[in-house]
């Protein structure tokens, strides 16, 4: 049976005829009549006052109410913020690998885990400095995973040349190699510009802005135009 209340063309013959009668009006809610009842619902809330007929002693109270009630959100809030952060900080040290761990604690080190491992060799001094840098760094990032390996216990045969290298993994796929010491910048690499590296490619969240070689080559370059100022000056003289 067809439904009274469409709007058919049949219909509508069949109105104009009165053998149905005519569709119900919708009721049309005033903006007056909206505003009404925002107001009852806030009378309800305040013990049936708005803000305006309150007096200051009722004001202040419904404020104490409203800072305890917006301090209770925001500590709640927080203490989310810090249980979803310590869930996620459960390393916190540099982990040494040999080749039948890999797949196990790289490749399956868990989804959303960053990886980072450093393929190294003893008697290198610059793999030696990225190890230290590289505890440090541990502790900072408790949320990543850093471990180490020598590079022939975990890959035969890998070239001395290429050490030391770094891979970034992240939901057990390779995201990122950094192989040989020009990357690293040589023993002049500082903990800080290792963190800086490691945050470009997202194997950490840190709140560096900016690459902090750039702060220790602003003195040099002064000092570079120091010393030809000088030399100028005794050349004239």
């Amino acid at each position: 049976m067809q439904n009274p209340n469409e709007d058919t063309e049949w219909n509508d013959v069949l109105r104009k005829k009165g053998i149905i009668p005519e569709k119900e009006k919708e009721l049309e809610v005033t903006e007056e009549q909206i505003q009404s009842m925002v107001e009852d619902a806030v009378r309800k809330q305040m013990g049936g006052k708005l803000m305006e007929e309150m007096d200051l002693d009722e004001l202040d109270e419904l404020e104490d109410e409203e800072d305890e009630r917006v301090f209770a959100e925001i500590r709640a809030k927080r203490i989310a913020e810090m249980r979803a952060t310590a869930s996620l900080a459960k390393y916190g040290t540099v982990m040494e690998i040999t080749a039948p761990q890999y797949i196990q604690e790289v490749n399956k080190a868990g989804d959303g885990v960053n990886v980072v491992l450093h393929l190294y060799k003893q008697g290198i001094p610059l793999c030696a400095l990225l190890n230290q840098h590289l505890t440090t760094l541990a502790r900072k990032f408790p949320a990543t995973k850093f471990i180490k390996s020598i590079s022939t216990t975990c890959i035969p045969n890998f070239p001395d040349k290429n050490l030391p290298t770094f891979f970034i993994y992240k939901d057990g796929d390779m995201k990122t190699q950094m192989v040989g010491a020009v990357t690293f910048g040589g023993m002049n690499c500082t903990v800080d510009e290792l963190e800086w590296k490691l945050h470009k490619v997202k194997a950490v969240t840190s709140t560096m802005e900016r690459d902090p070689k750039e702060k220790r080559h602003i003195p040099d370059a002064m000092t570079s135009a120091i010393r030809q100022a000088n030399y100028y000056d005794s050349e004239s003289d």
